[in-house]
């Protein structure tokens, strides 16, 4: 792939990255925004310390919200695009649109779930401000365990493909990832700071909610990318039926 293709490529995948956000931005405005608001007065009910917020809640939930939900879209649109340049034809004989599907639900997978698994998202009010640091280190450290221990059992599975076939090779990388994630689970430290008077419902609402907008986002990302990238490498293809049918006709 030259580096003409790469750049458009990239510039494609952060259009998608920037229209997924736009997408996920409606699902966090209307799922989680609800829920912060609820956690937030949960926290200010139970607390005596009242400090002035430095930025305000209805700047947060709007300027910043978005900003923070667009700048994230486009960076991992533009992360995605380079990894689909690597990916492509590589696992698998899968068109431009089945592989940047394919990319985009790993991703997620990877990204998102598996970290989301050990170390779930919890609302503002949620947690000891002291061990902010670690915790966020402890996450970010199981995104990277995950991410590496994906493209570990993605290198496995196609090396064991001409042996096993391609059904099988995919069913033992997939153990392989999933025993390396559960030893992953058992050996990295337990955080549940959670108070015991927190209302579960919320919690859950919450969890769900941020969820869901990672889902929105990866899926709208795979679709749109998937198009873009399948009209420029594979125009003929991508084309309508009755468009080609227009084409051969003339």
């Amino acid at each position: 792939m030259n580096s003409a293709t790469v750049r458009n490529l990239l510039v494609r995948g952060m259009l998608a990255g920037l229209a997924a956000g736009a997408l996920s931005l409606v699902v966090a405005y209307l799922l989680g925004e609800p829920t912060v608001d609820r956690a937030i007065g949960f926290e200010a009910a139970h607390s005596h310390e009242h400090e002035a917020a430095v930025v305000s809640r209805a700047l947060q939930s709007t300027a910043g919200l978005a900003t923070g939900v667009l700048v994230y879209g486009v960076a991992f649109g533009g992360i995605a695009a380079l990894a689909f340049c690597v990916a492509l034809g590589r696992v698998g004989r899968f068109s431009p649109r089945a592989t940047a599907l394919l990319l985009s639900g790993c991703a997620l997978l990877a990204v998102y779930v598996v970290p989301f698994l050990k170390y779930p998202a919890n609302p503002p009010s949620v947690g000891d401000p002291g061990t902010i640091g670690k915790r966020t280190g402890l996450y970010f450290l199981m995104m990277v365990l995950s991410v590496l221990l994906a493209v570990a059992a993605a290198i496995l599975g196609k090396r064991l493909a001409p042996a096993l076939g391609a059904w099988w090779a995919t069913v033992v990388a997939a153990a392989a990832f999933a025993v390396a994630i559960g030893l992953a689970y058992a050996f990295l430290p337990v955080v549940n700071e959670v108070p015991g008077d927190f209302p579960a419902t919320l919690l859950w609402r919450f969890r769900l909610s941020a969820l869901a907008v990672q889902a929105v986002l990866w899926g709208a990302f795979g679709l749109a990318f998937g198009e873009l990238a399948e009209r420029l490498l594979s125009p003929e293809r991508a084309r309508p039926a009755s468009g080609r049918a227009v084409a051969a006709a003339d």
